[in-house]
């Protein structure tokens, strides 16, 4: 059997196999450039108004908190752990805006890949 099984895909000149693995190594090279973009893009969470902002980076890292100054006065049991809750809620909060910005930047490129975006 002499005749390239792949002819009938790719037409008179069959499969290109070279231009096929050209194509997925310049998505792979998108798709990483996209990733490292992420990497140092900034979202923030937010809440109580302001009191407590976590900044997160595109894929969702800690990057920092910030609370705003007399909003605690951190002498009571009950004023600390509202604060840990709000530190929680507003990393959430960069969170889902950062799962958001992945999505929208992988989105095209991962092509609904499992586990990108």
């Amino acid at each position: 059997m002499t005749q390239n099984p792949f002819e009938s895909l790719g037409g008179e000149g069959g499969f290109d196999m070279n231009a096929l693995l050209a194509q997925a190594q310049q998505m792979q090279e998108q798709l990483s450039q996209a990733q490292e973009q992420l990497h140092v893009m900034n979202v923030e969470g937010t809440v109580a108004g302001g009191a407590v902002t976590v900044t997160t980076n595109g894929v969702g890292e800690l990057v920092s908190v910030d609370i705003k100054n007399g909003q605690f006065d951190g002498t009571s049991d009950d004023d600390l752990a509202d604060l840990g809750d709000m530190i929680v809620a507003a990393y959430r909060d960069a969170k889902a805006k950062a799962d958001a910005l992945a999505s929208e930047t992988l989105g095209p490129l991962a092509g609904g890949l499992p586990g990108q975006a």
